[in-house]
């Protein structure tokens, strides 16, 4: 089977996708499926690449650039530099370069139901949940009201439009929050992940509060007297500019290009024009205050009460009888904060799994998490967060319908868990998505021939198994990380089944399970190896023993 791996998209969450899209290519078990690379552009457009774009440190990185001296995404570029160097595919034509499509995109039209009905309709297969539980996955408003409705859980929360925001006197609306919601309080663009676009005000401070909505409105205010200044600019050096605006480009913590003055309506597409036009307005003397919004500004944002307790994300899978089954949840503590720089680029944030409470708890978890799964419409798998408060309650939020796909996500620990390896996750997803979209009675023979020949290829596989191949490793943390690396590639080469052996000594030695693979360092592997495997892991495993089957 073909399969296009489609990464990038149009929303802000496109370099977690490039990551994604990068662990896809390199765990596919290739024994059972050939990968299609298509790139989508920040304009919507699908395009063909090859394994080596997916090489660079980020996706700026690989994309064309022109010689203005910053770095941009496509939609700051001229159309023209992206169309010569990668090849445009249409969706019509799909097919005839592959016959299923793994989606590692997030984020608006990536999630949302947008993508998942242009697939539809041009009768592609694709992986994750179908088109009513990702257009409620993406939208944490509506969440929110379907998660009280379906398990009765009381949360305190609010909401404003953008138009009301701007006529509400702000000192008011802020202290009307602090009365209904108390301190902290919880700020959040309603239709973004990876802690994109999420905002926490601890203290009673307007000029916080005020910069915490912008921020998920995904505008900037230039006040001729306020606290960002249209005089300040000239006072800046040309490379104190060029850094401001590069600041502007990025997808996680700036507004990012294009961007619109609200006030004229006029579109900047680039950090050199924004520069120019920033230059030229200081040299007028305008003194009316400059509104600037992304064009994928959010209308609404989300308020939402301070939630005390043990953070946790808990993944679900279901069987082919549509059950939904709750893996090992993950706690996540030591959090500093709830942005995407806290989440993606540092290393302060510790998990574990299950979480640090009793097995009656943990079992509540995963109860809470399958039965919302299951009441909102969500199938094939997904990802639901929450808390668990000190007096027991468990609070759920975010359903994540596609899960980031890095190596070391959330959900790759949990099927690990499991017994699955990442090279089993990927086919798992494939064959349940392939089992769901049948469901939808659309191409529904040319769909059962795909999965039949799946079927037929891990059944023959179980026939015949692949050759072992053991790899060794010793008390040595760089060793481990070799040795998982090479296990990973191994299996998805779909030529040898791997196995690792750490070698503690020329007397001890030990074959390391699936579910020791995401344990970071020797010490942390010697300790488990001693340690009992905790009760919910081993239900779970239990439980799942008849999806995990098929893939071992």
């Amino acid at each position: 089977m073909k399969v296009g791996i489609f990464f990038g998209g149009p929303a802000r969450e496109r370099e977690v996708s490039y990551a994604g899209g990068r662990t896809a290519l390199a765990n596919l078990d290739k024994g059972l499926f050939e990968p299609v690379l298509v790139f989508v552009d920040g304009r919507g457009h699908f395009r063909l690449v090859e394994p080596d774009f997916l090489d660079a440190p980020s996706l700026r990185d690989a994309l064309p650039q022109d010689n203005s001296g910053f770095s941009v995404y496509d939609e700051s570029l001229d159309p023209d530099v992206l169309e010569a160097t990668l090849p445009e595919i249409r969706p019509e034509h799909f097919r005839h370069y592959f016959d299923f499509a793994f989606l590692a995109m997030h984020g608006p039209d990536c999630e949302d139901g947008a993508i998942q009905g242009l697939l539809e309709w041009y009768k592609m297969p694709y992986t994750g949940p179908g088109l009513v539980g990702s257009a409620v996955g993406i939208n944490k408003i509506l969440q929110n009201e379907l998660i009280a409705l379906a398990n009765g859980q009381q949360k305190k929360t609010a909401t404003i439009s953008r138009d009301a925001y701007e006529r509400a006197d702000k000192a008011q609306f802020f202290q009307s929050l602090i009365d209904h919601l108390g301190l902290p309080i919880v700020v959040k663009a309603p239709h973004q992940g990876s802690s994109i676009g999420v905002s926490i005000v601890r203290e009673a401070n307007l000029t916080q509060f005020c910069r915490s909505v912008e921020q998920c409105f995904f505008t900037m205010s230039i006040q001729p007297d306020g606290w960002s200044k249209l005089s300040e600019w000239s006072d800046l050096s040309p490379d104190e500019k060029q850094e401001l605006a590069q600041t502007m480009v990025s997808l996680d913590s700036g507004i990012s290009f294009p961007v619109v003055i609200e006030q004229t309506g006029e579109i900047i597409r680039h950090p050199k024009d924004f520069v120019e036009k920033l230059d030229a307005l200081t040299s007028s003397s305008t003194e009316f205050p400059i509104t600037l919004a992304s064009l994928n500004a959010e209308d609404e944002v989300l308020f939402e009460e301070f939630i005390s307790g043990q953070e946790f994300s808990c993944g679900v899978i279901q069987d082919d009888d549509q059950m939904a089954i709750a893996l090992p949840p993950t706690e996540i503590y030591n959090v500093t904060s709830f942005d995407f720089e806290s989440k993606y680029k540092l290393n302060t944030t510790k998990k574990r799994i299950p979480v640090d409470t009793t097995l009656e708890n943990n079992r509540k978890i995963q109860l809470a998490v399958a039965d919302v799964f299951t009441r909102l419409g969500i199938n094939v798998y997904a990802r639901i967060d929450g808390f668990l408060t000190a007096d027991g309650r468990v609070l759920l939020h975010d359903p994540n319908t596609i899960p980031g796909m890095s190596p070391s996500s959330l959900i790759f620990k949990q099927m690990a868990e499991i017994g699955l390896n990442l090279a089993n996750s990927l086919t798992y997803l494939i064959r349940q998505s392939l089992r769901e979209r049948i469901r939808t009675g659309k191409d529904t023979f040319y769909l059962k021939q795909l999965l039949a020949g799946l079927d037929a290829q891990l059944a023959n596989r179980k026939a015949n198994p692949l050759p072992e191949h053991v790899i060794s490793f010793g008390p040595n943390d760089d060793e481990f990380v070799a040795a998982k690396q090479q296990y990973n590639e191994r299996a998805a080469s779909g030529t040898v089944n791997p196995t690792l052996m750490y070698i503690k000594s020329k007397s001890e030695s030990y074959e390391i399970p699936v579910h020791f693979l995401f344990k970071e360092t020797i010490v942390e592997l010697e300790t488990a190896l001693r340690q009992p495997r905790h009760p919910l892991l081993v239900e779970t495993t239990e439980r799942t023993a008849h999806i995990t089957a098929r893939y071992l």
